[in-house]
């Protein structure tokens, strides 16, 4: 069997001319995939919007119904930054169901890669910088729930901390939170993850590698997880208009390689989801989303999955 990939045409929702979120990525991706032979057609699995039920696990009712029929207030909307539609909010629901799939793919298979996700800023109650629902909540949750996992670590390397993750298990020691990010970005208050490492401005690629490379292993052997969530944000790339740190393509191929390798050779199971990335060079941006799923096939096969 070959790597499990998890894709939707639902990913892509139409956004107003001139709005900045580059909604077009995921459909790119996923033809860029296909393109460099990198997946075949029936590595693609298509995931289904979850119930309600199953997003309010992390989220309050009243938000879950107020983003899906379109009835937030203005500010609650405007924290969010993209503007509403009921095609955005089918798109959202649709890759928290392709994050839960990734996670059930990858408790069976050992790694599974969605080409979306990574929604980290969405709080219980609000939504915040492009985030509606946290998928890495949310999934974790439902795996829970499900009895498929119990001990589950994230791994956010998006280089924005993942601040809603972090606030809603910070009082639950069934979920670890690992956040790697640039201490002067987005968000301006940070919330505490259970390990944070703030990075400083300009990082290149082998002080990043390195200073990964200090925690990840020994962070696997004391949480023992039954499950790792990677969140492969790309906006640590010195190209990336969000990002402040300075990591080149070989830089976070490196990176990929080096999460990949380290969780999976020590018997871990892997759901990536690809998080963040933002360049006004669409083709650029999305090879660097296509670095995980090459990275992933490559340990997927290193290691006989």
């Amino acid at each position: 069997m070959d790597l499990p990939i998890i894709y939707h045409p639902d990913y892509v929702a139409p956004l107003p001319e001139g709005h900045r979120f580059p909604m077009a990525k995921f459909r790119k991706l996923y033809e860029l995939l296909l393109a460099d032979g990198v997946a075949h057609p029936e590595q693609f699995y298509t995931p289904m919007r979850p119930d309600s039920e199953l997003i309010e696990l992390i989220h309050t009712p009243d938000y879950v119904k107020a983003y899906c029929e379109g009835t937030l207030d203005f500010k609650a909307q405007r924290r969010i930054g993209l503007p509403w539609s009921q095609a955005l909010a089918n798109r959202t629901c649709v890759a928290v169901g392709g994050t839960i799939l990734t996670a059930q793919l990858a408790l069976s298979q050992g790694l599974a890669c969605n080409t979306a996700g990574g929604t980290h800023h969405a709080f219980p109650g609000y939504g915040s910088g492009f985030c509606i629902f946290n998928d890495l909540a949310i999934a974790s949750r439902v795996i829970q729930k499900q009895g498929l996992a119990q001990k589950i670590l994230i791994v956010d390397l998006d280089v924005h901390q993942g601040d809603g993750t972090a606030l809603i298990f910070q009082e639950d020691n069934s979920v670890f939170t690992f956040s790697m990010h640039c201490e002067v970005n987005f968000p301006g208050t940070k919330q505490q993850s259970d390990l944070d490492v703030p990075l400083p401005v300009g990082m290149e690629d082998d002080a990043y590698l390195q200073t990964l490379a200090s925690y990840l292993p020994d962070l696997l052997s004391d949480v023992k997880p039954d499950l790792v969530f990677y969140d492969a944000g790309v906006d640590p790339h010195i190209g990336d208009r969000l990002g402040k740190l300075a990591l080149t393509d070989t830089g976070l191929f490196r990176r990929e390689m080096q999460v990949l390798s380290t969780c999976v050779s020590a018997g871990y199971p892997v759901a990536c989801v690809i998080g963040g990335g933002y360049a006004d060079d669409m083709q650029s941006l999305v090879w660097r989303h296509s670095l995980v799923h090459r990275a992933a096939s490559e340990v997927y096969r290193q290691y006989k999955l």
